[in-house]
């Protein structure tokens, strides 16, 4: 068992292939890695590996998508015109402070969960914007974050050793117990091969707009928080 290290493991987990040895075990790994313990379907796998069953498998994920694609296609609010007018909107405000904004097709999941919005009175950007802190395998959605508030700020509630919350703070606790200066904000560079995957790094001490200036961005900005003490597969371009 990768869990109590005590018992003979009797499971394995389909998502994250983690083995346990009991339901208190199987627990216990999803709540320390917030596994869902559902196999993954878009996982990849090698030809050398590939069986009839992956090819089921993807046969029945194809048949999924499409359902919901029909689905979507005839759902009539998000096809209206006001939908499409603040989606125009959207992506002409974003063109006007060098952000190209792309949205996806309805049905996706990151099309159906984004709120960001624009504030014609206040001539700015409320994002949705979601964390990702690797070395802790977490995540945290936020909504309506204005764009001239700095990636520090941002942060803090989560990382700040004094401010952040202390549910989140004994989550997050290898990177409260670290110096600022060893923090790393990157986003992932899109439009790039799937072999070829780069990040840019972020100024923390700028604002979330100034950063996202001269980025592609997929329906909502992704950070990856990470350390530099600590070793990650995410490359920085220009490395």
């Amino acid at each position: 068992c990768e869990t109590c290290s005590k018992e003979e493991a009797k499971y394995r987990c389909p998502r994250c292939m983690k083995y346990s040895c009991s339901l208190l075990c199987v627990k216990k790994h999803k709540l320390a890695l917030s596994c869902n313990g559902v196999r993954d379907k878009t996982a990849f796998v090698s030809v050398n590996e590939f069986t009839d069953l992956n090819l089921l498998s993807d046969y029945r994920f194809l048949e999924d998508v499409g359902r919901t694609a029909d689905a979507a296609a005839r759902h009539c609010i998000v096809h209206s015109p006001a939908t499409k007018r603040l989606l125009y909107c959207l992506r002409n405000k974003a063109r006007g402070c060098n952000i190209e904004l792309k949205t996806l097709p309805v049905g996706f999941t990151k099309r159906r969960e984004n709120s960001t919005t624009f504030s014609s009175v206040e001539n700015k950007f409320y994002w949705h914007l979601k964390l990702v802190f690797p070395h802790c395998h977490a995540e945290y959605t936020l909504k309506g974050v204005p764009d001239d508030k700095t990636l520090a700020d941002i942060l803090k509630p989560y990382i700040d050793p004094v401010e952040s919350d202390p549910v989140v703070c004994q989550r997050l606790k290898i990177y409260t117990a670290s110096p600022q200066s060893d923090v790393r904000i990157l986003m992932k560079i899109e439009n790039r091969n799937r072999n070829s995957v780069r990040y840019n790094e972020l100024d923390a001490s700028r604002s979330l707009l100034d950063n996202l200036k001269g980025k592609v961005i997929i329906e909502y900005p992704t950070l990856f928080v990470v350390l530099k003490t600590l070793k990650n597969d995410m490359v920085v371009l220009g490395q």
